[in-house]
């Protein structure tokens, strides 16, 4: 299980600098999600600044973005990065979609298997200077001039990694992509019980197996050496927990570990306007089951107890950053966890 660093809302001003002590520290990839900053910005500067880590989007959405575009992004970073970018691509939310992006929405799933076909097309395209003929019921891409084709990468196309949740885009990423990302509240016993199930029978059924396909987990951690700093990194990991927890997309992980109760508060408290109560409905059970708690050393030991054996990679999810330097001492004991 490869260790790697993860940045949720660091600037591109400062994630070059992270990704370098990323680099000198170990660690073995370096993502950037999409939230606060665009991730290609900051893996450029990451991809600069480091020669041996990989890069890549955790996650970009890309309902957000038409596929040429996403494809001469990700084209770009496989060259900056001298072959060492991997594509993670997500739907996100329809509300975000259509409020925050103002881009359409219709069936997630068939649109991102599209979504994929068309990114190969282009990217098939790009390599053979063949013609552009894509047409499907969600983008059509039927221009390629000379001018604007950037010829063959020499690295070939970047990996697809696709996230997801229900069954529906699981089955996509199985059939289509390269490796799945796992949502931050992920357990194992949703990894063992649903997810890697779903993932497998849709690679058989499209005659692939699942060597060389990737799980990468990111858990939300509360991990500090320094007990009082503990008590706010655990009222953090609540808000994370109880936020995506009243979202109904996820309902059927509340459900899977008995906790529909859970979703129906969280959902009251919400809908009544009462958000600011809903990280006092995660008890310490809740916690235990969707985040990572306490010193670097047990931290260690709790995350390859849930991701061991079954996860090829793993990254640390924390809605307030730490810069690499500062969560090395979690990073050096899970490296010992899973030597």
């Amino acid at each position: 299980m490869r260790i790697d660093f993860h940045g949720i809302t660091a600037g591109p001003e400062i994630f070059g600098d992270w990704a370098e002590e990323a680099e000198e520290l170990g660690y073995d990839s370096i993502w950037m999600s999409e939230t606060q900053h665009d991730p290609f910005v900051g893996l450029t500067a990451a991809a600069l600044r480091t020669s041996r880590p990989a890069i890549r989007t955790g996650l970009a959405v890309v309902f957000a973005r038409n596929p040429m575009t996403t494809a001469m992004l990700a084209n770009d970073l496989q060259l900056v990065s001298g072959g060492r970018f991997a594509l993670g691509i997500g739907s996100q939310l329809q509300t975000h979609i259509t409020k925050r992006f103002n881009m359409p929405w219709s069936n997630p799933a068939p649109r991102m298997r599209e979504y994929i076909l068309a990114l190969r097309a282009i990217w098939e395209c790009f390599a053979t200077d063949g013609r552009l003929r894509f047409r499907g019921e969600f983008y059509r891409h039927t221009l390629m001039s000379p001018f604007f084709n950037p010829g063959p990468n020499p690295y070939g196309p970047p990996p697809i990694l696709l996230a997801g949740v229900g069954p529906m885009m699981t089955r996509v990423a199985g059939e289509l992509a390269d490796g799945f990302l796992a949502h931050i509240m992920t357990t194992r016993e949703l990894l063992e019980g649903v997810t890697l199930p779903a993932l497998r029978a849709a690679r058989e059924a499209v005659g692939k197996s699942m060597d060389g396909f990737e799980i990468h987990v990111t858990p939300i951690v509360a991990v500090t050496d320094d007990e009082r700093e503990l008590h706010a990194a655990i009222r953090r990991a609540k808000e994370s927990i109880a936020y995506y927890a009243s979202i109904p997309s996820y309902a059927p992980v509340l459900e899977l570990h008995g906790l529909g109760g859970l979703k129906d508060e969280l959902y009251r408290l919400a809908g009544s306007g009462r958000a600011a109560e809903m990280p006092d409905a995660i008890d310490d059970s809740v916690l235990e089951t969707f985040a990572i708690v306490g010193g670097s050393k047990e931290a260690a030991i709790k995350i390859y107890e849930r991701f061991g054996g079954l996860a090829t990679s793993v990254a640390f999810f924390q809605s307030i950053e730490r810069s690499p330097e500062e969560i090395q001492p979690l990073h050096e004991a899970l490296r010992r966890q899973v030597s």
